[in-house]
């Protein structure tokens, strides 16, 4: 198993400090309230995909790409943020690209074309990407030993909820506003959130620097970048650390983007659903909050890689289930598939923070580089099988994904299981 009392030392060891608990319940409590402000912020548009498609007059399958561009540019400014909290700290970028991310809601309200559309949800992708960058590191070097799994299982049930009411919140506000106003509302909703986030996080870091911050006065510049790419190096030239990004990327591409043809499937004949009730399906997302909550014990009761299997088998019964088109199979089968895709994702975050004793800030952007990175790559991939064969092309192309995904399991538990013999 991955999360064994070697690797669970770890995390004690990295960790001599012993921080004031109300300053780790404010951190955690900030952090999580962050995440729910960045996935309404990213995830809203999700909900409003039939409104984007009107106003902007485009095909529904065209306006899925606002999601796709914004997981891309994500993606890649994750490594950006980890070199950043590395050299300055966590607490400053974050706060500094959440009120820009604010101020940048102004310009969604007075977008006149889809092309600009595009052009600001590029930007803000990058600005949304500083919380995830450097919310694992934090929590790492912040908190308690004890804490640090709770947090993570915490943070990650964060994450589902701020996915499932940024898509009802663009559901409900596609079915009853404009788009101005919906922007306007999204505007106001963030600037209260991101007040309440800087008013919650701890103004003193404990050890907030890195190897790269620390000695940043000993080098040149140059030296500084050879340090940074060899800490990525680290991380990518550790064969279960790849294969962990690569499950998660995999899944998230899979998973994700379902849910945003399922909508389309849903509005169309027998269903006829209206915009506000197909984004109802959303609320499928709570079996995965509840799977995050309950993933750190599983974790280290079942060890990740049986976890990992539990959540492709979810996966693939949850697939398969909705080809039967009836409502209620389509809504239990996204339920299993929340559940197994929140649980492997809380697997890959946890592995990746403990494993992680250096460099972590890039050890966690490069796991959420793959993972959104997937997301961007999954819009088009599955459009294809959508525009050929509509929500039974969708699922074909997921069956294509969960088999990458299962030999990417198999050859982790090959490895894992050797570790695990020898650490026995």
């Amino acid at each position: 198993m991955f999360v064994n009392q070697t690797e669970l030392a770890s995390i004690k060891s990295s960790s001599s400090h012993s921080p004031d608990q109300g300053k780790q319940s404010r951190l955690i409590w900030a952090l999580c309230l962050a995440s729910v402000v960045i996935y309404i912020n990213l995830y809203t548009v999700q909900g409003m995909l039939p409104l984007i498609a009107e106003h902007f007059d485009v095909s529904g399958a065209q306006a899925t790409l606002v999601l796709s561009v914004t997981s891309f540019t994500l993606a890649f400014s994750l490594l950006f943020y980890a070199i950043i909290s590395d050299r300055v700290g966590r607490l400053k970028p974050i706060v500094v690209s959440l009120w820009l991310l604010a101020c940048s809601n102004v310009l969604l309200i007075f977008t006149q074309d889809f092309d600009a559309l595009v052009w600001v949800r590029l930007l803000q992708g990058i600005l949304l990407a500083a919380v995830p960058a450097i919310a694992m590191a934090y929590f790492k070097e912040q908190l308690a030993p004890e804490f640090m799994l709770k947090a993570a299982a915490i943070y990650i049930m964060a994450n589902s909820l701020g996915g499932i009411a940024g898509r009802l919140f663009g559901g409900l506000l596609s079915q009853h506003l404009s788009w101005q106003q919906s922007m306007g509302l999204v505007f106001v909703v963030t600037l209260i959130g991101v007040a309440v986030v800087t008013f919650l996080l701890p103004r003193n870091e404990i050890n907030p620097q890195t190897s790269i911050g620390a000695s940043s006065s000993k080098y040149g510049r140059k030296a500084k970048m050879i340090d940074d790419l060899r800490g990525f190096w680290l991380h990518l030239s550790d064969a279960k650390m790849s294969l962990a990004y690569l499950i998660g990327g995999l899944a998230f591409m899979m998973m994700v983007n379902q849910f945003s043809f399922i909508q389309l499937h849903l509005m169309a004949a027998p269903y006829e659903l209206s915009r506000f009730n197909a984004t109802l399906i959303f609320l499928c997302y709570l079996s995965g909050t509840f799977a995050s909550y309950l993933s750190a014990k599983w974790i280290v009761r079942f060890g990740s890689i049986a976890l990992f299997k539990a959540a492709f088998l979810l996966m693939l019964c949850g697939s398969l289930l909705t080809l039967v088109d009836t409502m209620w199979a389509i809504i239990f089968g996204f339920l299993i598939t929340a559940s197994g895709f929140f649980l492997s994702h809380s697997c890959c975050n946890s592995f990746v923070a403990i494993r992680a004793t250096q460099h972590r800030a890039k050890a966690t952007s490069l796991y959420l580089c793959s993972y959104y990175l997937g997301a961007a790559l999954g819009g088009p991939f599955l459009m294809v099988f959508w525009q050929e064969a509509k929500w039974p092309g969708v699922v074909m192309g997921s069956l294509v994904l969960l088999l990458m995904l299962f030999i990417a399991i198999w050859l982790l538990s090959r490895g894992s299981l050797n570790q695990h013999s020898a650490v026995n």
